[in-house]
């Protein structure tokens, strides 16, 4: 068997990629084995080809996981978000730009692609082999470290492994649950996976007339864990998306999954509120009450809303009787959203769920169960809201384990 690199990286994705920048950095001697042929594949297509980078401020409290939170958030600050900003733009000179609107952070070219191809020219600079197109078969621990199994190629060796396989979402960039299977089967604990942040469904789609209308919205979940987020909303063809949707599709899905009754979703159509709506509709003026609504709300769905309160579209403010105006409130800032299903893995942005975090050492990522095995981004039980924390996750578990390993095989400092 042919002499084998210190320390093996299985993805190239946004964790992997970190893991082997840190790692090499500090001087292990790395290979990272990635199937696909250039890696980095959710970093090319998010934020629409943009790569939303960072969020300007971590929200800790906004992360999913049946995990400690207590861990969620020592792992995701383990890394201060200014010190994540000063590596984009210090150490792989690419300067960030803050989308004031959003409180996004995004490359200044507005390429995704200039985010990836810096991580790779960074990793590769410090020393690591980043083999593309070279799929993992397996992973067998033993007395002399790692055996890794790889398609159509002699197998290696490693000392230590750090798995940053991803999850299951976007299947279409090669994510397949590798890493997922491999640490259940070596003997950890799976908290229950499932599509998060993915655009939600109708059926029969009762709002596709309203397709490709869009506008800002206050979505919540009541129940015994109230959930609420604000944010871009979208009509589809198929049923619902934007931001406000994707932050708390993972409630509508794991009612789904649990069989039993699916959890409601209440939109507050724009920015007013039930009282600021029951202010304007009181006014008594020959004003007309659907003019009132088209100039605080797109056209079509004011129509379509007042259309549902049973209020006629030529009806003028004076004219509003009290009942049909707490009917139409209702509508503005209670709408019942009547999804009946989710677009899945397909269309999810990351996988809820995964390695559970009391089975990792939360200093270095290295398993509690298999000593020299790391786990590093999507493939841990946690996930954030739109906006970049997805990333700072990645990149603040992949850097965690990538010091873990390369101090544990002995060559950081």
């Amino acid at each position: 068997m042919p002499d084998s690199p210190t320390l093996a990286i299985i993805g190239a994705g946004a964790a992997g990629l970190m893991a082997a920048c840190t790692a090499a950095g500090a001087g292990a001697r790395v290979v990272v084995l990635e199937g696909s042929a250039d890696g980095g594949r959710k970093i090319l297509i998010s934020g629409g080809g943009r790569c939303n980078v960072l969020p300007s401020r971590l929200a800790p409290e906004r992360f999913t996981s049946d995990s400690s939170p207590h861990l969620v958030k020592r792992l995701l600050t383990s890394w201060p978000l200014d010190a994540q900003r000063r590596f984009f733009e210090d150490d792989l000179g690419l300067p960030l730009a803050l989308e004031a609107e959003t409180g996004k952070l995004f490359p200044r070219s507005n390429r995704a692609r200039d985010v990836r191809d810096g991580l790779v020219d960074a990793a590769r600079h410090r020393g690591a082999e980043l083999r593309f197109g070279t799929r993992v078969t397996g992973v067998a621990p033993g007395p002399g470290g790692f055996t890794i199994t790889v398609a159509g190629g002699p197998p290696l060796v490693a000392a230590a492994v750090i798995v940053t396989t991803g999850g299951l979402s976007v299947p279409a960039t090669g994510s397949d649950g590798f890493g997922l299977a491999l640490a259940q089967r070596l003997g950890h604990v799976l908290h229950p996976t499932y599509p998060a942040l993915t655009p939600l469904t109708a059926d029969p789609p009762v709002h596709a007339g309203l397709a490709g209308v869009s506008l800002a919205v206050t979505l919540r979940a009541p129940g015994r864990r109230a959930a609420e987020s604000s944010g871009g909303f979208l009509f589809t063809h198929r049923g619902y998306s934007g931001p406000a949707v994707l932050d708390l599709s993972h409630h509508a899905v794991r009612s789904r999954l649990a069989g039993g009754e699916h959890q409601p979703l209440l939109v507050q159509w724009g920015t007013v509120d039930a009282a600021g709506w029951e202010a304007l509709l009181q006014q008594r003026s020959a004003a007309g009450v659907l003019g009132l609504l088209r100039e605080r709300l797109p056209a079509r769905l004011a129509e379509r809303l007042l259309d549902e309160a049973g209020v006629a579209p030529d009806c003028q403010l004076a004219q509003l009787k009290r009942e049909d105006r707490r009917a139409l409130v209702e509508r503005l800032t209670r709408y019942p959203l009547p999804w009946t299903g989710d677009e899945g893995y397909k269309k999810a942005e990351v996988t809820g769920g995964g390695v559970a975090l009391g089975e990792v050492d939360p200093a270095t990522l290295e398993s509690r169960k298999v000593p020299g095995l790391y786990f590093a981004g999507e493939v841990l039980d946690a996930f954030g809201p739109i906006g970049g924390h997805n990333f700072a996750w990645a990149w603040a578990t992949g850097r965690l384990a990538g010091l873990g390993a390369a101090k544990q095989t002995g060559r950081a400092d």
